[in-house]
């Protein structure tokens, strides 16, 4: 599995957290998980503990967000464009592996691919402001 397809599968597992429950979220990834048909067990083991280690600094990222935000609160931000950038915080402050420019480059692909046409834009505004 590439590093691209990784961080899709991230981004579609961590944008179920803000439509569930802490406690059920657990139930989520394994539903998510089951239903992948090419990933071996080492891909699965590796996607989970990702998103957990990014649902374990969600605090410090969302706090970082509203700071190089200022006047959007995170709850007016999409939902789409908030899962992008916590992603993409998390690669840049607490993955050493990551180059900075190559994580706000993916966060800008991702928002290409999810997001609307003025979603890119806005993601690399806020990712340049944290780089």
């Amino acid at each position: 599995m590439t590093r691209r397809v990784i961080r899709e599968h991230i981004f579609l597992m961590l944008f179920r957290k803000d439509f569930h429950n802490r406690e059920d979220l657990s139930e989520q990834i394994d539903i998510y998980l089951s239903q992948l048909e090419e990933p071996q067990d080492k891909d699965k083991q590796l996607l989970r503990d990702r998103l957990l280690s990014i649902l374990d600094k969600l605090d410090e990222i969302d706090n970082m967000l509203s700071e190089a935000t200022s006047g959007w609160s995170l709850n007016r931000m999409g939902k789409v464009e908030l899962t992008i950038l916590r992603l993409a915080v998390f690669e840049m402050k607490f993955d050493d592996d990551i180059p900075v420019k190559v994580a706000i480059n993916e966060a800008v692909e991702l928002a290409k691919l999810f997001g609307g046409d003025e979603t890119p834009g806005f993601v690399n505004g806020v990712l340049a402001k944290l780089a």
